[in-house]
C-alpha cells in the first residue's frame, strides 16, 4: 500500500509518499509561495534533488505538480497516480469534536472549518489541501485526517481547564489543547518499545521553532504544556511563550496594537528572534552566543531553564519520572540545550554522558549518564510515518 502523507500551509504543501511495505519514503518535497509570486517546488526521490519555479495560484495546482513530479521524469517513484491507495493529512486542531483519526467526508471537512478559530492559519490550510486532494485525487482515493491535539484528550479537566469562568469553556470551548500530538505519540510509543516497558513515566520535548513539552503516563498524556493554541509554552523560535496576560495589555498601551497586531508580535515577532535579537533559528542563535553575544546566550539560557521546570513541574503531576525523550529539530541536534536541561538533576536521578550527548543519531539514542536512574533518550520524530500507519489502519478496516 503506498500512501501520500501531506502537510498543508497556508502558503505551502508538504508531502512524502510512503511504500508501506517495509515503510519506505519513495520520494518526498516541498511546494512554496502557493497562491503568491515565485512559487516554487522541490522534489527528492531516487537520490536526486529537483527544484523548478511554477505558478501556484491555489493548493489544486500545487497537488497536480506533486502528481507530475511523482510519476513523470527521473523523480517519478509511481507510473500513475492510481497507485496511491490513500491520502493521509496532518490537522492541527480538533479540538473535542476529534479524539481519534478519522476517514474524511464533507462533513468532517466542514467541522474542521468551523473550529478554524482555534487554529486560523493551519486549519484554513488543512481545509484548502483536503478539497484540493479531492479535486485531484477524485471521490475514490480515500483521505484520512490525523489531528495534532487527538494524544492530548486523554488530559484530565484539571490539566486542561483554565482559571477563567466557566461559561468561556462551555460557549467557546476555551481550554488547553495542545499541539504536536502526532509527534508525542510517535517518540512515546518508540521509547516504550525500545526500553520494552509500557507503563512508564515520561517527560517528551519535542523542541524545535515550535517547541512543547508532554507529560505521558503509561502511554497516555496527562498534561502539555502548548494551549489553546501553540503560542503557549516555552520559548519558541519566533512565539514568546508563557507569560502574564497583562504584559499583553500592558504592551497594547504602551505600543499602541490592537487584535490581530498584538497577536502577530507575540507570535511572529517575540521568542529567540526577540529575546536574542538575531535569529528564530536555534543555529544562528548557538553562533552567535559563541561569538560572544549576550543576548543570544540569554535566550538558549531562557529556553533551557523552561524545559527543566517543565520536567520538574511534570514530574511532580505523574508521582515520579523514569524517562526524559528530546526530539524535534533542537531536541535530536542540539547538544547544549539537552546538556543545560540535564544539569543540575541528579535530586531526580537525572544525568547523561558528556561524550554520548555528543553523537548524532537517525533513530534512537540513549544518552543517559552511568548510574541515571532516568533514563535520557533522543528519538527521532517521523509525523509522517505516524500519519501514515494511522491512514493504512483506517483504510484496511473499511
Amino acid at each position: 500500500m503506498k500512501i501520500l502523507v501531506i502537510n498543508c500551509g497556508s502558503s505551502s504543501l508538504k508531502y512524502q509518499l510512503i511504500d508501506m511495505d517495509g515503510e519506505v519514503v519513495l520520494c518526498k518535497g516541498l511546494c512554496e509561495r502557493i497562491g503568491i509570486e515565485g512559487s516554487m517546488i522541490t522534489h527528492s526521490a531516487n537520490g536526486g534533488k529537483w527544484t523548478a519555479e511554477v505558478p501556484f495560484p491555489t493548493h489544486t495546482e500545487a497537488f497536480m505538480k506533486v502528481v507530475e513530479m511523482m510519476t513523470t521524469g527521473e523523480g517519478a517513484v509511481v507510473k500513475d497516480k492510481s497507485e496511491i491507495s490513500a491520502i493521509g493529512h496532518r490537522v492541527v486542531q480538533g479540538a473535542e469534536f476529534f479524539t481519534k483519526s478519522e476517514i474524511v467526508t464533507d462533513a468532517i471537512i466542514d467541522k474542521i472549518e468551523e473550529i478554524a478559530p482555534l487554529a486560523p492559519v493551519h486549519n484554513m490550510a488543512h481545509v484548502q489541501g483536503l478539497r484540493s486532494a479531492k479535486d485531484v485525487f477524485g471521490d475514490k482515493v480515500p483521505n484520512v485526517v490525523v489531528f495534532d491535539t487527538t494524544f492530548h484528550q486523554t488530559m484530565p479537566k484539571k490539566a486542561y481547564m483554565y482559571g477563567v469562568p466557566y461559561e468561556m469553556y462551555e460557549k467557546y470551548s476555551i481550554r488547553r489543547y495542545g499541539a504536536h500530538g502526532t509527534s508525542h505519540r510517535y517518540v512515546s510509543k518508540a521509547a516504550a518499545e525500545y526500553l520494552n516497558c509500557s507503563d512508564l513515566k515520561m517527560v517528551t520535548c519535542h523542541l524545535g521553532n515550535g517547541s512543547s513539552i508532554s507529560a505521558v503516563k503509561d502511554g497516555k498524556c496527562i498534561d502539555t504544556s502548548m494551549g489553546l493554541t501553540p503560542l503557549a509554552g516555552v520559548l519558541m523560535g519566533t512565539r514568546c511563550g508563557d507569560i502574564d496576560p497583562s504584559v499583553v495589555t500592558y504592551m497594547e498601551q504602551k505600543l499602541g496594537f490592537h487584535g490581530q497586531e498584538m497577536a502577530d508580535y507575540l507570535n511572529k515577532k517575540s521568542g529567540l528572534l526577540g529575546i536574542s535579537g538575531v535569529s528564530s533559528d536555534m543555529r544562528d542563535v548557538t553562533s552567535a552566543a559563541d561569538a560572544g553575544n549576550d543576548r543570544a546566550k540569554l535566550a538558549i539560557d531562557m529556553l533551557s531553564y523552561q524545559i527543566k521546570k517543565y520536567i520538574g513541574a511534570y514530574s511532580a503531576a505523574m508521582g515520579g519520572l523514569d524517562c526524559i525523550v528530546f526530539t524535534g529539530g533542537i531536541g535530536e541536534h542540539d547538544e547544549r540545550v539537552r546538556a543545560n536541561v540535564c544539569e543540575n538533576m541528579g535530586y531526580l536521578g537525572i544525568s547523561i554522558d558528556p561524550e554520548k550527548n555528543l553523537m548524532r543519531t537517525d533513530d534512537i539514542l540513549d544518552i543517559s549518564g552511568k548510574g541515571s536512574r532516568v533514563k535520557v533518550l533522543i528519538v527521532c520524530t517521523n509525523e509522517e510515518l505516524m500519519i501514515a500507519r494511522d491512514t493504512k489502519a483506517l483504510v484496511e478496516a473499511l
